[in-house]
């Protein structure tokens, strides 16, 4: 089937690939990192993953803002259970966004870690120093981070459906040079 597709904003369409590049850079960095031993390496490579989680927390308010107040373009046909399927995801995935770097923001500032953007802005810790609260938190940073992969996992395959099963055109509309 072919549809016309409406697309998406230039600012929306920018927002959602970069910070989907930042998610995919950040949740292997975090795997990878996490059972380093202890180096200097080890120390800039959190860091490198902090930065990363702090720019998407960044990235989120404009996104949420714009989409709040921009319309996204109408659904193509689709029978309305994978419509509340995809709606449900995306609201998923935007409280994710906003949760995952802020759980790591918690953490850090528990376990008694400053986070220092790009190494020159210092963060307020969000909470006192607590062996006990920065072990829960990880456990919360972990479990959020395994359910945004899932998430996104499910976001791509559902794209990847309406590339090659519908052929609706659903991916052009967030594609950024497409026509």
């Amino acid at each position: 089937m072919n549809f016309p597709t409406p697309r998406y904003t230039g600012p929306a369409i920018a927002a959602h690939w970069v910070i989907a590049a930042l998610i995919l850079v950040a949740f292997p960095l975090g795997v990878y990192m996490h059972d380093l031993p202890l180096s200097p390496t080890k120390l800039k490579l959190y860091s490198y993953h902090k930065w990363i989680g702090i720019t998407v927390l960044l990235l989120f308010v404009p996104r949420i803002l714009w989409r709040i107040t921009h319309r996204p373009p109408a659904p193509l046909p689709m029978p309305a259970w994978q419509h509340r399927i995809a709606e449900g995801t995306h609201h998923l995935l935007y409280l994710l966004m906003f949760l995952v770097p802020l759980s790591g923001w918690l953490m850090s500032s528990a376990k008694g870690f400053q986070v220092v953007y790009f190494g020159v802005l210092p963060l307020p810790d969000l909470v006192g120093k607590s062996e006990e609260l920065g072990d829960l938190l990880k456990e919360v940073h972990e479990a959020l981070n395994f359910g945004l992969l899932t998430l996104v996992g499910l976001h791509v395959a559902g794209a990847l459906k309406h590339v090659i099963i519908d052929k609706d055109g659903t991916l052009r509309r967030m594609l950024p040079f497409a026509k």
